[in-house]
């Protein structure tokens, strides 16, 4: 068990660098922004120093996504993308769509009847780790500094409370709190803007949006938790551009969510299962809801015969425009999935991560231009954003996802259509969905045990080696990122309360309730094992698990997803 407890490091003081705009994370929206500046200072022959830093140990190393995207924003970056050799080189095909009804049966819905936001024509199945590196030698190629391996761990303030920039993480403190050989200090990196695109429930984004009260006008942010896996399988069953989404079946007892298969390149498949973290059964585990799936004749079909090369579980921003907070601040921005930008509509944020990426760093670079030292807020960003497509796409979606919450996915899902296909998303009302995910969580006596089949080895697997099949890694003596604020409440509060869902919810075994030698429960926290995914610091529900970043390099390493 881990509260961050030890001895308290001596202070050693930091070296700073000073850089015009810093930006945290080597994302779709973070290196869009990054190259977007740097295209503006080449264009208008301006001096722009900056510089991406990445917690991963390379850029794409915790990138998780699907994925098929659409092309919209990177047609404007790079308008000839195609000749510069960007990775999106399977076009969709064909697309098809399911409802499971149990472990055998299925419904396919007619192309007629699916909400036009689901067709995929013109879209292409990539990986969109590799666009992110294909984006990062782009703006490395445009002058800007990336720093993989450095996590962004602190937010630094000017004495008049706006935004001086990050500090990394130091590296080489112990589990106890001390320092190791070959301990370092982090690096204080100073800006006059300071661009957040950590993704999902980024832990300095959550940090932010507290200190300047970012969301008071936004409805609760709301969370689903993506499951993903990369196959090989035999060529004869490979349909490549194929796009298969899906839900129903097993999910169940209000439980919401749904399934993809795509066919990508070289005779592979990803596979994956989002779960609404809305959900209110705290016997609900979302990585054996996975597993039990992939048996079902629809998936597979495809999967059987094939060979599991990869793993990963990332959460996802899907509250939408309703759940957005305010973008900008003094001396700041939150964009991409840190802000919210995600278009659950499509199940899609590259596209809009990368779109609110470059209009952040067209108001940075207007302001610096005009000789402005930082530390505004850039209200010209938010008019920009509100002209732009992306706001558009967003607002036309606002009301799908509250109504798969209100209504389930049959009335919900007749809603959406009547929505998206006949108004163009232009009702004239908005639906809302106040509630907090984790406030919904039922007690453990009031709801039903899932007894979830063992896993066979060929088609379902357990944790362990899934977690394996991400390349996950940590040092073992190090000071764990799994915080608790308070250390009684696993075993005091959860476990009688809600069984303690932490050992189900997690789709790494970083959780686990065991028993010691006198036969008492002893709550163990494996960090190693964290795949970064944030799950933890979003469903608790006593909000006691805090998810900081560990020491750079730290986490998963996703070859190809």
């Amino acid at each position: 068990m881990s509260d961050h407890t030890g001895a308290e490091p001596e202070v050693i003081e930091r070296e700073s660098m000073e850089f015009d705009v810093v930006i945290v994370g080597a994302g779709p929206a973070g290196l869009s922004a990054a190259c977007r500046l740097m295209q503006q200072a080449t264009e208008s022959g301006q001096e722009l120093t900056v510089c991406v830093v990445e917690k991963g140990s390379e850029v794409g190393a915790h990138i998780l996504s699907g994925a098929v995207i659409e092309s919209r924003a990177l047609d404007e970056l790079f308008p000839d993308w195609k000749t510069m050799g960007a990775p999106l080189d399977t076009p969709v095909t064909k697309d098809q769509l399911f409802l499971l009804k149990d472990h055998e049966k299925a419904t396919q819905i007619p192309d007629m009847l699916i909400p036009a936001t689901m067709h995929n024509k013109g879209n292409y199945i990539v990986s969109v780790g590799n666009l992110t590196r294909w984006l990062a030698e782009q703006a490395e190629s445009l002058g800007v500094e990336i720093f993989p391996g450095f996590a962004a761990a602190e937010v630094l303030y000017h004495e008049d409370g706006s935004v001086k920039g990050i500090a990394t993480g130091d590296m080489g403190i112990s589990a106890a709190g001390e320092h190791k050989d070959g301990y370092m200090p982090g690096m204080e990196l100073h800006a006059k803007y300071t661009l957040f695109s950590e993704g999902c429930r980024g832990h300095l984004g959550k940090q932010l949006n507290e200190r300047f009260d970012l969301s008071k006008d936004a409805d609760p942010q709301h969370y689903g938790l993506g499951l993903k896996e990369l196959w090989d399988i035999k060529p004869e069953l490979h349909q490549e551009g194929l796009v298969v989404h899906g839900s129903g079946w097993p999910l169940s007892d209000g439980t919401s969510g749904g399934f993809f298969l795509y066919h990508a390149a070289n005779h592979q498949v990803v596979v994956g299962l989002i779960v609404d973290l809305n959900y209110s059964n705290p016997y609900v585990s979302p990585f054996d809801e996975f597993q039990r799936m992939k048996h079902h004749p629809v998936l597979k079909q495809y999967l059987e015969g094939g060979k599991r090369v990869c793993y990963g579980a990332r959460a996802i921003t899907k509250g939408g425009l309703n759940s957005l907070p305010r973008m900008v601040f003094p001396g700041g921005l939150l964009i991409g999935c840190d802000a919210g930008t995600l278009n659950f509509a499509k199940i899609k944020g590259t596209h809009t991560a990368m779109k609110s990426g470059m209009l952040a760093a067209e108001a940075v670079f207007d302001a610096i231009k005009q000789g402005d030292e930082g530390g505004q807020q850039l209200t010209s960003f938010e008019s920009a954003f509100e002209k732009s497509w992306l706001y558009e796409e967003l607002h036309a979606a606002r009301n799908f996802g509250p109504a798969l919450h209100k209504y389930g996915a049959y009335l919900g899902g007749a809603f959406n259509f009547i929505d998206q296909n006949i108004f163009k998303g232009k009702l004239p009302f908005t639906l809302h969905d106040t509630e907090e995910d984790y406030a919904q969580l039922r007690h453990a006596k009031t709801s039903a045990t899932i007894d979830y089949p063992k896993p066979d080895g060929q088609l379902s697997f357990d944790k362990l080696s899934s977690v394996f099949l991400s390349n996950t890694n940590h040092e073992e003596d190090q000071l764990c990122h799994l915080t608790l604020k308070d250390s009684s409440i696993p075993l005091g509060t959860n476990l009688p309360l809600y069984a303690e869902p932490a050992q189900r919810y997690c789709p790494a075994g970083v959780y686990e309730v065991l028993e010691n030698d006198e036969g008492e429960p002893t709550f163990q926290i494996n960090g190693q094992n964290c795949v970064h995914c944030k799950t933890c610091d979003i469903k608790d529900p006593s909000q006691n698990i805090v998810w900081v970043t560990p020491e750079g390099g730290g986490g998963p390493n996703y070859p190809n997803m």
